[in-house]
Order: structure tokens, then C-alpha cells, then sequence
């Protein structure tokens, strides 16, 4: 895997990174120019509508579909682990009840035993059975905690759904329609990996000192909390309400506007048209609203995203419609973050073990902009630590 090099004091500095390659990966191609989204050579669209979450999770850790008996192996391997460990068990009421979710999902995430997660020096076998261990016990911390913040007991996993089937169970409290289960395994699938995004990237600079997978994707789950990764899906349910009918939404558009305020769902550093995921997620909205025979929230979206492109240009991105997806599933719009940590969940651990196989630190400088080198003040230098 090579690395980018080079003098950085001699170049622009590039805000963001934007632009800047740091590696090379075999995991996920963002075709910005066409609009497209490539897991290992396949078309994302195309996964999302044909493909489990367990194909997907093979496709990303080992670069190839896996077979039927591979793909139900897998399902049975991820629902053996999905009961959670003693020790977390007995800390996770001691989380706050008032802790956002995303909040306590990156507290119970770095609460796992550090004894056996693989970093570098640990064999591949080890590293894969740790990245299918938290990407199974991502749902279960979520869900569990929900309803410890609730005053609920946790619900025992079901080993008899699939991956995508249980956590949707133990999300809304019950078993859902096959419709549902595809609808909410679709929307896994599309937020599963997306190249060297923030929260990857920061899995990735973990990774890059050696530290253990259990750290890595820790410090991924803590890049979602901003709004302008993980959070924007969020605010954009909160535009909804705050424009309560669809005849509403140009005027509040315009409104933000003039303000010079930033309209979340909408535009992308990489893709210079649609997201190609939110082309699948406006599709999955409409056919929820005709199903429920509640349209309001996917008729204001969709009036929103008329006025931004006829004021602004602006496409939509990968939260503009996951949000009324999952309301029509029954699910509170704070868990929006938490959900995409346990999609991202193969994605993370994929870039991790890559990241380990040709382990560099990455340690990028800065361009120094402030006071030149210059000598203490003369009533200065006589001055002894800790003196008065």
C-alpha cells in the first residue's frame, strides 16, 4: 500500500485535507466525477438492492462475495456474539440515562476488554473474528442502552434473525414485515463503508500507531457527534419539524438562506452531482410514504430539496432522506448516529486491518504562520521556575 510524500512545507496547505491522498485501498472506490460508489468493484446501488448485510460485510473484509455457505456461516457466527459480554453488562447501567446516544455507545465501545483486541502484530484470523465481534455487538450496545435509558430491561438477541432483522427487533420492540427488514437492511448496506471519510480516517490514524481495533473504531464513533459527519441526518429531521408542511419549505429555505445558513442534507466535498446513495434513500422514502399513507415528511424533503437545487445548485447527500426512513420504521430520530456506527461497523474494521497491513504512522505537519523565533524580555530572564 503506498503513501503519499513529500516536503509539506513546500506545498499549499490543503484545508481539510481536501484533495490530499494518504494511501492507497483496495476497499471502496468514490467515483466523484460519475457519481458512483464502489465496494471492492461493485456498484453500491446495486449491493443495496440485491445484497445482505453480511454480503456486503464478506465484500469489504476479504474483497469478494461470499458464497451461500459462506454468507450462512457468517450469519450464524455474528448471531453467536451478539450477547453482551458479563463485564459490559454490569457497566452499562452505570451509564447516565440522560447520555446521548452516540454518547454512550463511544463510552461502552471503549469499555470492552482491551486484553483481546488484535492490533498489528496479531494475526489476520484474530483481527477478522474481532471486526465480525464489534460489528455485531454494535447493535446490542445501542439497543440495550436505549432501554436502560428507559427504564427497560435489554431484549435478548434473537440467533435465529439475521444481522439487519434482530437489530431492527431490538431497536422498535418487535418483530417487523419482510418489507421493513429489507428496507432497513438496504439502508445498512449504504452507509456500511464510503473510502477515507472522517470517522475512517480517524479509525486509520488510530490504527496507524499500533493501537488495537477496539481503539480504532472508538475513536470513529467519535468523529459522528459533529454535525457535519455523523449528525447532519439528525438536523435534518429538526428542519422538518421546524417547516412543518410541505407548502412551507420554500419559504424556509429561502429564509436559511439569506441567513447564510448551512442547509444540511444537501452537497458533498467529493461528488459533483447526486450522492448516489441518496438517489436509492429518496426511493426508499417514497415507497415508506405510499406504504404508511404518511407522505408528509418525504413530500416536505422532497420540496426542500426542490428549492436548494433551484436556489443553490446544491444536491443531496446520504442524510437528507435516511432520517424519514427510519421514522416511518418507528425509530427517535437520536439514534440516527448510533445506527450509522453499526453500519460503518465493517467498513471501519476493513480500513483498520488494511491499515495494519502496511502500518506507517500517519503524521501529517502543519505550516507555521505566527511569531517568528524571538528572545525573552529582558526582566524575563532572571526568572526561576516556580519563583514568584
Amino acid at each position: 500500500m503506498a503513501r503519499s510524500t513529500g516536503n509539506p512545507r513546500s506545498k499549499e496547505v490543503a484545508r481539510g485535507l481536501e484533495g490530499v491522498i494518504e494511501s492507497d485501498s483496495s476497499i471502496t472506490l468514490l467515483d466523484g466525477a460519475s457519481n458512483k460508489l464502489y465496494y471492492r468493484g461493485y456498484d453500491v446501488t446495486e449491493l443495496a438492492r440485491h445484497s445482505t448485510f453480511e454480503d456486503v460485510a464478506e465484500l469489504l473484509w476479504t474483497g469478494e462475495l461470499p458464497t451461500l455457505s459462506q454468507r450462512n456461516n457468517l450469519l450464524h457466527r455474528l448471531a453467536s456474539m451478539r450477547k453482551c459480554p458479563p463485564g459490559l453488562r454490569t457497566f452499562l447501567p452505570q451509564i447516565p440515562r440522560d447520555m446521548a446516544p452516540l454518547d454512550a455507545l463511544r463510552t461502552a465501545m471503549s469499555a470492552l476488554s482491551p486484553h483481546d483486541a488484535p492490533s498489528p502484530g496479531t494475526d489476520g484470523a484474530a483481527q477478522r473474528e474481532m471486526a465480525e465481534r464489534l460489528t455485531s455487538l454494535a447493535p446490542t450496545l445501542i439497543t440495550d442502552l436505549v432501554r436502560l435509558g428507559k427504564g427497560m430491561a435489554p431484549l435478548d438477541p434473537d440467533p435465529s434473525l439475521s444481522h439487519s432483522e434482530d437489530f431492527l427487533r431490538r431497536l422498535t420492540g418487535s418483530i417487523r414485515s419482510q418489507e421493513e427488514n429489507r428496507v432497513f437492511e438496504s439502508v445498512l448496506v449504504l452507509h456500511a463503508d464510503h473510502e477515507m471519510n472522517t470517522s475512517t480516517f480517524a479509525a486509520r490514524v488510530a490504527a496507524s500507531t499500533s493501537a488495537d481495533m477496539v481503539s480504532g473504531v472508538t475513536s470513529a464513533i467519535a468523529t459522528l457527534k459533529g454535525p457535519l459527519h455523523g449528525g447532519a441526518g439528525e438536523q435534518v429531521m429538526e428542519m422538518v419539524e421546524s417547516i412543518g408542511k410541505p407548502e412551507d419549505a420554500d419559504r424556509f429555505i429561502r429564509a436559511k438562506l439569506e441567513r447564510r445558513e448551512r442547509i444540511m442534507g444537501f452537497g458533498h466535498r467529493v461528488y459533483r452531482g447526486e450522492d448516489p446513495r441518496a438517489t436509492v434513500l429518496r426511493e426508499l422514502s417514497r415507497e415508506r410514504a405510499e406504504r404508511t399513507g404518511d407522505s408528509r415528511i418525504h413530500d416536505i424533503l422532497t420540496e426542500v430539496e426542490r428549492s436548494v437545487r433551484k436556489h443553490r445548485g446544491l444536491f443531496p447527500n446520504v442524510d437528507l432522506y435516511s432520517g424519514s426512513i427510519y421514522h416511518s420504521l418507528g425509530i427517535s430520530r437520536e439514534l440516527h448516529g448510533s445506527i450509522f456506527a453499526a453500519a460503518r461497523m465493517p467498513g471501519w474494521t476493513a480500513h483498520i486491518m488494511e491499515e495494519y497491513a502496511d502500518l506507517r504512522l500517519i503524521c501529517p505537519q502543519a505550516r507555521y504562520v505566527g511569531r517568528p523565533p524571538r528572545q525573552l524580555p529582558e526582566d524575563r530572564t532572571g526568572v526561576v521556575a516556580g519563583s514568584r
